[in-house]
């Protein structure tokens, strides 16, 4: 074993330091709350490491930092924060927010008008699924402040309107915040809005924020909790609603998806594969692609996420051999190259590094603004630097510098 970790992969260096303890793989796995065959992918680089959450808990069960599990040339992947996101900081944590009474000493004015509420979720929405990170940030914030003004202000039906729109302002931050690895806000930001669709008393987008919820949960790496979330979320909307219209069809079929993805992490095959069948015969139900309430879901989804379900689980030949059945061209944007990364992640996994830059700059050509700040792009940017090929490649390098990652 080498003296020091230097030059070494953060894979490898969770072996280096797992060895240096005395710590068998076993034992290291189960404190993370994953399988040993998950952690002997990692270790010798057939997993790429690409959640921050995973890392913590790994550099944490291991008594080291972060930063010495990924190396310096890493940490502008795990500490960097784009712009917008300190102001949405600001506005989940508005004192104001915390109680009537506080707001009622400091009023801020006339409520929004209801109408222009829904015109903004709309535009902040739609934002996302466009890949329009920038745009989406410096929206959220105020998105945020004025529907909790609304939700407060008014009364009756349009009390019970502004609440929803709450309710998506905070999946809507919760989305991004998780797409940048700020994990902890992007709870804050789904047990708020959950909290608002619940006093509304809408199903539909009480199981949407549900769905916020079970991927926030994911991102902090409880795995086996967010797979329950998922199972009891879907049995509540089936309980008020049986899944035959179309919104509650997709809601229910898109709760599923990342349940199957935390089964996958949690290890257990069963369950994931359960929750795929249950939302394939969902998207069966509506029959094609849609986006109703911003789910994009239909049958693509569902194979989109048995890719991503097979990653988790190791099985990386079998998510090859599903990538090319796979088209994605009715998706909104940010699932096309959502898509991408996990491809770019399957080709890296199997060493084929050429086919995934190729893929990393297509995705770049369509999305830039979402492959240069996801934390999973960022991640595997760096981890694609650190092999042979990746080091002598000068379109890499390149994505790198427009990525601030050099």
């Amino acid at each position: 074993m080498a003296d020091r970790p230097d030059g070494l992969t953060p894979g490898q260096r969770v072996a280096w330091h797992r060895v240096r303890r005395g710590m068998s793989q076993t034992v290291l796995a189960g404190l993370v709350d994953r399988t040993e065959d998950w952690l002997s992918k990692i270790e010798n680089d057939r997993a790429v490491l690409d959640r921050l959450s995973v890392i913590r808990a790994l550099a944490d069960a291991l008594g080291v930092s972060v930063l010495d599990l990924i190396g310096e040339s890493s940490a502008n992947a795990v500490v960097h924060e784009p712009a917008g996101v300190a102001e949405i900081r600001a506005a989940l944590m508005d004192y104001r927010q915390l109680s009537p009474l506080l707001a009622a000493i400091e009023a801020e004015g006339q409520a929004p008008r209801i109408e222009h509420l829904r015109r903004d979720v709309v535009e902040v929405m739609d934002a996302y699924q466009r890949s329009k990170y920038a745009h989406m940030l410096r929206r959220v914030p105020e998105l945020l402040t004025q529907t909790q003004l609304a939700a407060r202000e008014y009364t009756e039906d349009d009390r019970i309107t502004a609440e929803r729109m709450a309710a998506l302002a905070g999946q809507s931050a919760a989305m991004i915040l998780t797409k940048l690895g700020q994990s902890d806000l992007a709870w804050i930001a789904a047990q708020r809005g959950l909290s608002a669709a619940e006093r509304s008393g809408d199903p539909v987008v009480i199981g949407s924020l549900f769905r916020s919820a079970v991927h926030a949960l994911h991102t902090h790496n409880r795995f086996k909790d967010a797979t329950a979330m998922a199972r009891r979320a879907a049995d509540y909307l089936r309980r008020e609603h049986v899944p035959t219209e179309p919104r509650i069809v997709s809601i229910y079929g898109s709760l599923l998806l990342p349940g199957a993805v935390a089964a996958a992490r949690a290890g257990d095959r069963g369950t994931a594969a359960d929750y795929l069948d249950e939302a394939e015969g969902m998207a069966a139900l509506i029959g094609s692609d849609s986006n109703r309430l911003w789910t994009a879901f239909g049958p693509t989804n569902v194979r989109i996420h048995r890719v991503t379900t097979a990653m988790a689980l190791g099985d990386v030949q079998v998510a090859l051999d599903l990538i090319p059945g796979i088209d994605t061209t009715g998706l909104p944007t940010e699932r096309r190259v959502r898509h991408s990364l996990e491809v770019v992640n399957a080709y890296h996994a199997r060493n084929k590094v050429g086919r995934a830059i190729d893929e990393l700059l297509t995705a770049e050509r369509r999305a830039p603004e979402q492959v240069h700040e996801h934390v999973m792009s960022r991640q595997l940017v760096l981890s694609l630097r650190a092999t042979t090929l990746g080091k002598r490649s000068r379109s890499l390098a390149s994505l790198a510098r427009r990525m601030r990652l050099i």
